[in-house]
C-alpha cells in the first residue's frame, strides 16, 4: 500500500476556479510526492483542537505543509507590516495546529516555505516581517524583483549542516540551489528546532526537530525537482521515511 501523505489544504477565494470559496493543495507538491512513491491526500481547512488534529493525523503515514502567503503577525505578537500580504487567521491555526499534533504523534513532517514559517510559529518562534527593511539589508536575493507578483522564484546557494536529517536526505548529491520565493524569514527559533541550512547571508534555509523526522525548508524544492534529482531527493526521503514509520 503506498504511504498516505496528508497535504494540509489552503482556503482560496472563489474565482476562476470556483463560485465559492475553495479549499486547495498546489499540483506541483503534489506530483512531487507521487513521484516518490506516495499518495497524496489532501485536508481540508478547519478549525481543530489538538486533539482531533492528531485523530485525524493518525490516519496517515506523513504530513506536508506547503508555501503560501504570510502568517498572521498577531501570532507571534507583532504588528502587520506594511508588505504584509494574504492573511487568512483561519488557514494559520489550521496548520499550526496540524504541526503540533504531528510533532506530538511523531509523524514524520515535510513543511515549505510558508510551512517552514507556520510551524516555527507554532513552536513560538518569530519572523522578520519584511527582510528589505532589515537594519542590514540583505545581499541575497530570496525572491523576485516585484514580490509578490513574479510567480516564479529566485536561485541562490545554501549550506547545509553535516549530519543533519536534510543533509542524509540528500544521500551524497551536491548541495542544490534554493529555489527562493519569500519576504519574509525566521527570526527566533521555535521550541525544539535547530537551524541545519543558511543562505550565505546567514538567514535561515532550513530547520529540524530532534523529536522525529520533522523538517522544514524555506527553499521550494518541487519547483524544479521534475528534472532535478537532488531536489526531488528530499521528497523521496520524506515519503521513505514515512514508510519506515508505518513498517
Amino acid at each position: 500500500m503506498l504511504p498516505l501523505i496528508a497535504v494540509a489544504g489552503r482556503i482560496g477565494a472563489r474565482g476562476k476556479v470556483s463560485r465559492l470559496e475553495v479549499s486547495f493543495a498546489g499540483r506541483r507538491y503534489l506530483d512531487a510526492v507521487i513521484r516518490a512513491g506516495g499518495e497524496p491526500v489532501t485536508i481540508a481547512p478547519r478549525e481543530l483542537s489538538d486533539e482531533f488534529a492528531a485523530q485525524i493525523l493518525g490516519r496517515f503515514d506523513g504530513l506536508l505543509l506547503m508555501g503560501g502567503s504570510d502568517v498572521d503577525p498577531a501570532m507571534y505578537d507583532q504588528e502587520p507590516h506594511p508588505r504584509t500580504y494574504g492573511v487568512d487567521r483561519r488557514n494559520d491555526e489550521f496548520e499550526a495546529t496540524l504541526c503540533r499534533a504531528a510533532a506530538r504523534i511523531g509523524l514524520p513532517t515535510l513543511a515549505i516555505c510558508r510551512g517552514m514559517q507556520v510551524a516555527n510559529v507554532a513552536f513560538g518562534g518569530s519572523l522578520h516581517q519584511h527582510l528589505a527593511d532589515l537594519e542590514v539589508p540583505s545581499q541575497v536575493a530570496h525572491g523576485p524583483h516585484g514580490f509578490p507578483s513574479p510567480l516564479e522564484g529566485v536561485e541562490h546557494s545554501i549550506e547545509i549542516a553535516p549530519g543533519s536529517l536534510l543533509a542524509k536526505a540528500l544521500n551524497g548529491c551536491d548541495v542544490p540551489p534554493a529555489i527562493s520565493y519569500h519576504h519574509q524569514a525566521v527570526d527566533r527559533l521555535g521550541s525544539g528546532f535547530t537551524a541545519t541550512a543558511w543562505a550565505t547571508d546567514g538567514h535561515v534555509e532550513a530547520m529540524e526537530r530532534s523529536d522525529g523526522w520533522f523538517v522544514c525548508l524555506q527553499w521550494h524544492p518541487e519547483d524544479t525537482a521534475h528534472s532535478d534529482p537532488a531536489q526531488q531527493r528530499i521528497y523521496d526521503a520524506f515519503v521513505e521515511q514515512t514508510g519506515a514509520e508505518r513498517d
